[in-house]
């Protein structure tokens, strides 16, 4: 299936002693792609709610790798800040995702779950879309229900597609995955949007056309969630919670495994870069700089040693 990433695709510490790892077949990425998605399946399965990272890049995705958490997100938001330096106005292309995809599960072994809007266009785009993902790796995935881009005359004001033109696009959707372990969530944003009472029309319309999970963005607090929940067999994922839906144990005994805490990390890291490159512009000595990695942390998370150690097998170096 990909047979695009090759030698290039990181390996593992192992591959030190195993050269002959570095001759990674397209079965072998499949292989290792399904893993992952075993592990995702494993969280979605389980009895407990966690918290995914929020991921932009190789590095971001190996800092929530080395620090446990179990599944990366990669928000549609944040990967057109990260690619296009853009705002979320659906101007990021299916290739330009695709792309930073293949980087981030190149380089880390995190189970990566990934917005991807409305597919990119009607059910046969979505299709194309589900296809293009799980070549790169992704662990799973989201389609909503929005009407993206935004129509003209809408006036900003967000809207859903009717829940049939909905349903299409979750059957394309499953109709254009290869690997069954990969995840297919249904989202939609209907709670703040349209209401509870449709909300649950659209969630159970997805749910019995097949999809993994149900995602559901703007649930306000338990009463809603609870009205939901009670009718919804497969697990669900939850986007933009208020602070009364935050006990964990709470989220899983209504069925969710999945709550998403926001895409801090990726702000934090704008912060971080434009105060530093701020005072060394105001003449601040680099030794003097605040919250800069050290050597240690970026060698490991940079992966040196193997580096290394591939340079002595390989180069000859001493």
């Amino acid at each position: 299936m990909f047979l695009g990433a090759g030698v290039e695709f990181f390996q593992s510490r192992d591959a030190l002693e195993k050269p002959e790892i570095h001759k990674e077949s397209g079965k072998d990425l499949e292989m290792r792609f399904t893993q992952r998605r075993n592990r995702f399946r494993e969280i979605l399965e389980g009895d407990l709610c966690v918290h995914p990272g929020s991921v932009f890049d190789p590095i971001s995705a190996r800092i929530a790798e080395d620090l446990n958490f179990e599944i990366g997100m990669l928000g549609g938001s944040i990967a057109s800040f990260t690619v296009l330096g853009a705002p979320d106005l659906i101007l990021l292309t299916l290739s330009e995702l695709s792309q930073q995809i293949q980087r981030i599960t190149r380089a880390s072994e995190l189970p990566l779950m990934v917005d991807s809007d409305h597919g990119y266009g009607n059910a046969l785009n979505v299709m194309r879309t589900v296809e293009e993902l799980e070549m790169a790796g992704v662990a799973g995935l989201s389609i909503e229900d929005t009407d993206l881009p935004e129509p003209f005359g809408s006036s900003g004001k967000t809207r859903l597609l009717s829940i049939s033109e909905g349903l299409g696009k979750m059957k394309a959707a499953l109709a254009g995955r290869r690997d069954p372990k990969m995840v297919i969530a249904g989202r939609t944003s209907a709670p703040s949007i349209s209401g509870i009472d449709d909300a649950r029309k659209r969630a159970l319309a997805y749910q019995a056309c097949g999809v993994d999970a149900i995602f559901l963005v703007g649930i306000k607090n338990r009463e809603e969630l609870e009205s939901i929940a009670k009718d919804i067999r497969v697990p669900i994922i939850l986007g933009g919670v208020t602070p009364s839906l935050k006990d964990l144990s709470y989220l899983a005994s209504q069925g969710v495994r999945l709550c998403l805490q926001g895409h801090h990390p990726f702000s934090a890291s704008v912060q971080a870069i434009y105060d530093t490159l701020r005072a060394m512009r105001q003449g601040v000595a680099v030794e003097n700089l605040q919250n800069v990695a050290s050597t240690d942390l970026m060698n490991r998370l940079t992966r040196a040693d193997d580096y290394k150690g591939w340079a002595r097998q390989f180069l000859g170096e001493s």
